[in-house]
């Protein structure tokens, strides 16, 4: 992928995609409000959000242990991913001992993250996406755009197309003379997956939530899919980042309230599943529901780095609910294949530096796509400071310094091309440190206001091309100050205006 803003400057020639974009997020983001709007108590559950999400970050090393002690006691069997590569060696090992080679998988943000379709598909282990919209982005050989809607670029006749020409090639075929009506969609969708549950013995998934005091795993979604893939394979993986614990039930209940209000603009998710550990041995196998063999990957693959990072670990609080996409100008003009990451729009800009790093191009120009009007911040359900963590990033890719790698301190270089942003930024500091010449600049400055440009030159002339460069008043406030005694004379009134 090139960086973002080559990315972008393509997405946003595609009048087809700007509008589908523009018509989804609009639509999600007038619903979640009203939802929002419901709640009388929002403010206080989003506050509670934050303190269970950063307690529990302080207190991780208990509460994996906690995790891996209630899921074994359960019957289950957990397995420590370092990284990408060992959580789909780990993934790819267990179904071979099933004999299998095909798996129904519910939508899984980490394992999308980890490239696991691929590398099962590598070790000949086919993996079939389940959730509707997942089902389009394979059936299309796509990328998903979106957290919640993968295949929110795509329109209901560019669906249809998909179905008619794809389906037959993974399984039973679309029905003859299919239009794009919903109903009809979603139809021949339910059609082409069904052999594939009846079917499949292995299921893999992810998970919304892990409570640690009984090892319960939690997936919430509006489909059905993820029930069928949950319950009717003899084995089920989950593969799940070390950051979805919550402690206890009690907890729970605050996120199965903000995260469908955020995400679906529900009050609740019409199917909220949660499993701990396999079916009873003494139950009656034929009829008893769930897994009979049950694994938990738990997946680090940076996380430990970015919770070593005081302003960036807020990301790891994050529910996966896209409120912030929907909301982000940004986003809704580049779409989600632009930002090079399966974590798209604001939450993708400061969660995919750190998970993987800023050294490449294009992880290195994330943390600038966002205009960091802080509406992506105003609408997170946990209260992450998105706009603070962007500018932290920044900091980070334009000077470098020291970062946590692998566990380990490293000292990054200043990526390239950040040359004349660093020099600008000494010079501010310098003048900031300095108050006699920051005086005189501003005095200087308005001094000298009507031969001001309207617009930048050089590079600077695309930042003003579609902004008013702000005008300078013709007196500095210090000045405005002094000369009315802190507004108690002159009527209040100064040049300052």
């Amino acid at each position: 992928m090139p960086a973002f803003p080559k990315a972008a400057h393509d997405a946003v020639r595609d009048t087809t995609l700007r509008g589908n974009l523009r018509h989804a997020t609009h639509t999600i983001r007038a619903k979640r409000a009203h939802a929002v709007a419901e709640v009388s108590d929002w403010a206080e559950l989003r506050e509670a959000g934050k303190r269970i999400k950063d307690h529990t970050l302080r207190h991780l090393d208990r509460y994996l242990v906690q995790v891996e002690e209630a899921v074994t006691a359960a019957g289950g069997v957990v397995h420590w991913a370092a990284d990408a590569d060992e959580a789909n060696r780990i993934v790819a090992e267990l179904v071979r001992a099933t004999g299998e080679s095909e798996v129904v998988k519910v939508k899984s943000m980490a394992t999308q993250e980890i490239g696991l379709n691929e590398a099962l598909e590598a070790e000949g282990i086919h993996a079939y996406e389940t959730d509707l919209a997942e089902l389009i982005v394979q059936l299309g050989r796509d990328r998903p755009s979106h957290i919640l809607v993968p295949a929110i670029h795509r329109n209901r006749g560019e669906i249809r197309d998909i179905f008619a020409r794809e389906m037959g090639e993974w399984g039973r075929p679309a029905p003859e003379g299919l239009t794009d009506s919903p109903a009809e969609l979603a139809e021949a969708a339910r059609l082409h997956l069904r052999e594939k549950f009846l079917r499949a013995k292995v299921g893999i998934s992810g998970a919304n939530f892990v409570v640690a005091e009984t090892g319960t795993l939690v997936v919430v979604e509006s489909e059905g899919n993820g029930r069928m893939c949950l319950t009717l394979p003899e084995t089920l993986i989950s593969v799940v980042g070390i950051e979805k614990i919550v402690p206890t039930w009690q907890d729970l209940e605050v996120f199965l309230q903000t995260l469908p209000r955020s995400s679906t603009a529900e009050r609740m998710n019409p199917y909220t599943s949660m499993w701990t550990g396999t079916t009873n041995s003494d139950s009656d196998s034929d009829s008893a529901d769930g897994p009979k063999n049950f694994h938990l990957v738990l997946l680090d693959n940076g996380r430990t780095d970015t919770l070593a990072d005081e302003v960036g670990r807020q990301a790891l609080r994050c529910i996966r609910c896209s409120a912030c996409l929907n909301v982000c100008p940004v986003y809704e003009r580049a779409g989600g294949h632009a930002y090079g990451s399966v974590y798209p729009g604001p939450i993708g800009a400061i969660l995919s530096p750190q998970l993987r790093g800023t050294e490449s191009e294009i992880d290195a120009s994330l943390p600038y796509a966002s205009s960091l009007c802080g509406a992506c911040y105003e609408v997170c359900p946990v209260a992450i400071d998105i706009p603070e963590v962007l500018v932290h990033l920044r900091e980070r890719v334009a000077q470098g310094g020291t970062v946590t790698r692998e566990g380990a301190k490293v000292v990054l270089k200043p990526a390239k091309g950040h040359a004349a942003e660093r020099a600008a930024m000494r010079a501010a500091r310098w003048a900031f440190s300095r108050p006699g010449v920051l005086r005189a600049g501003q005095r200087l400055a308005s001094r000298t206001r009507r031969l001001h440009p309207r617009t930048l030159p050089g590079p600077g002339r695309a930042w003003s091309g579609s902004r008013d460069l702000p005008p300078v008043p013709a007196e500095p406030f210090r000045d405005w100050w002094q000369r009315t005694n802190g507004g108690k004379t002159d009527g209040g009134k100064g040049g300052a205006e």
